[in-house]
């Protein structure tokens, strides 16, 4: 099973992890992203094309997937404005094995911080606003995944 879910609402983490657990298997890893506060963030705000989104998330799931042996995959992403402490993104993969949940899930993470087709302005609270860039750091962690897979 791959749930995939993006839009403005929040979500139930423990919700949302009963529902992978139903799906079978032993082990659950999931991960969950909120807004950070850097001590002068007023707000940060996702942008997406939605179909250009479903489409690749749905890959990263899909190879998550042909990768290990998931029972269940959920992503869920939010987009819109949202404020210091607010739910951005979870996954969750389920499994018969612990490795095989813990590696999909951070593959996937890697995969959502340099694929899925995601805007974030942040507005600090002073008002002004940056984009932010990719980061060279979560390049380097999804590139690894490359390079395990040639192991």
């Amino acid at each position: 099973m791959i749930n995939i879910e993006v839009g403005p609402e929040d979500f139930d983490i423990g919700t949302e992890t009963l529902k992978v657990a139903g799906q079978g298997g032993g082990a659950i890893a999931s991960f969950v992203g909120q807004v950070r506060d850097d001590g002068n963030l007023a707000s940060l705000e996702l942008e997406h094309y939605p179909a250009m989104t479903q489409k690749a998330l749905h890959e990263i799931a899909e190879s998550a997937s042909s990768q290990w042996e998931l029972h269940a995959v959920t992503i869920i992403h939010r987009v819109g404005k949202l404020t210091v402490g607010e739910n951005i993104v979870m996954v969750v993969t389920g499994s018969d094995h612990r490795q095989a949940a813990i590696d999909a899930c951070s593959f996937i993470m890697d995969k959502l911080k340099t694929v899925a087709p995601f805007w974030k302005k942040e507005t600090k609270v002073d008002g002004a606003e940056k984009w932010i860039e990719e980061r060279a750091s979560d390049i380097e962690a999804s590139n690894q995944w490359e390079k395990k897979q040639k192991t």
